[in-house]
């Protein structure tokens, strides 16, 4: 919004637009939503205590989290508002890529928001029945995959980028659509499996983030994509402003949500957040690079479906609880510890997923 406002201010002044140019956009983006975030989140805060939006805890749960009970939760109204701000001041509104991550955004905003809304009316962790949560996580992301693959059918767009791999970038052709949808869906599901500590997964996005908004810089600029061997897409260059507002309010969001946390981020903000951040990844065709990076959320979600597959077959468990942060809790682990680790593998992952662009 404020590149159309200013294009006369630059004309009239020309070194506004070092202001105004990519670089800078994406830095004031990350300011806007971390202040944005900072500003709301006290007011947010008190007004989710005064209506009991209590985040109820898991009965059969580590028992250092009854400890837990009485902070709120649906914290995740604070970052998406912060984002949405943020993005639509500092984006070229014009960029349709730009209008995928918000619309994924929001959709799974709202599946969160009444997933988390039946956990406090009804005062248990089932929420949304599952049938129905997946229904409309199915949905959405079946839609956006299908209108994806319609308009970039057979172009870099419905690439898949393999890492270590230099100059083999096969074409998905329908599958484009199957592995969209398990993208999408299956990162939403995995950032909200692995909110389970302070702090925990609003890190991990930022983390993952920061580095997919650096492959945007990359892909949107064609010199960088040649030299890469990526994926040259000129809308990308946006995702890069959007990447920063996320870890923006990511970050601001950190700022209440560290141990001991005063607001949970809820379903709500779990489930919007990696949705986005798979959007993200589909647009750059660097849907490989994002298990990389998020091979925390891999590993999380892994240790859930070998807990119910082992059960359900053998009758036996295989840690003392899932997703796998939870079973460390209950080895004796402090709860920031956990986190602070995971955070540091989450980082290598991170770099060690932009260096394999490097040496492809």
């Amino acid at each position: 919004m404020l590149i159309y406002l200013a294009k006369n201010i630059i004309l009239l002044h020309p070194w506004c637009a070092v202001v105004f140019n990519l670089i800078s956009r994406a830095i004031f983006s990350l300011f806007t939503s971390f202040f944005i975030c900072l500003w709301i989140a006290p007011s947010v805060i008190s007004c989710l205590q005064k209506i009991s939006c209590d985040q109820v805890i898991r009965s059969n749960g580590p028992q250092a989290h009854f400890q837990k009970r009485g902070t709120p939760t649906m914290g995740g109204i604070i970052i998406l508002i912060a984002i949405l701000a943020s993005v639509l001041l500092w984006v070229k509104i014009c960029n349709a890529y730009v209008y995928c991550v918000l619309f994924a955004l929001v959709s799974y905003g709202a599946i969160g928001f009444i997933d988390d809304y039946r956990k406090i009316v009804h005062k248990n962790t089932i929420g949304l029945p599952p049938f129905w949560k997946y229904t409309f996580q199915s949905v959405i992301a079946i839609a956006m995959s299908t209108i994806m693959y319609i308009i970039g059918k057979d172009t870099f767009s419905t690439a898949l980028v393999i890492p270590f791999v230099k100059h083999v970038i096969p074409q998905m052709g329908i599958l484009y659509i199957l592995l969209t949808y398990i993208v999408i869906v299956g990162t939403s599901n995995a950032a909200n499996i692995t909110d389970g500590l302070d702090g925990l997964a609003i890190m991990l996005i930022v983390l993952i983030t920061s580095g997919l908004a650096l492959v945007a810089l990359a892909t949107g600029n064609i010199r960088y994509a040649t030299y890469l061997h990526i994926p040259y897409l000129s809308c990308a260059s946006e995702l890069f402003v959007v990447g920063t507002s996320i870890c923006g309010a990511g970050l601001g969001f950190l700022w209440f949500n560290t141990y001991p946390a005063q607001i949970f981020m809820g379903d709500v903000g779990s489930l919007a957040l990696g949705a986005a951040l798979g959007v993200i990844a589909i647009l750059l065709c660097q849907e490989l690079l994002l298990m990389l990076m998020g091979g925390v959320f891999v590993i999380e979600t892994i240790s859930v479906i070998l807990q119910v597959g082992s059960f359900k077959l053998r009758g036996r468990r295989l840690f003392r609880m899932a997703p796998l942060h939870h079973h460390y809790e209950l080895q004796g682990f402090p709860e920031p510890r956990i986190v602070v680790r995971l955070w540091i593998i989450s980082l290598m992952l991170v770099l060690f997923g932009l260096t394999s662009l490097q040496v492809r």
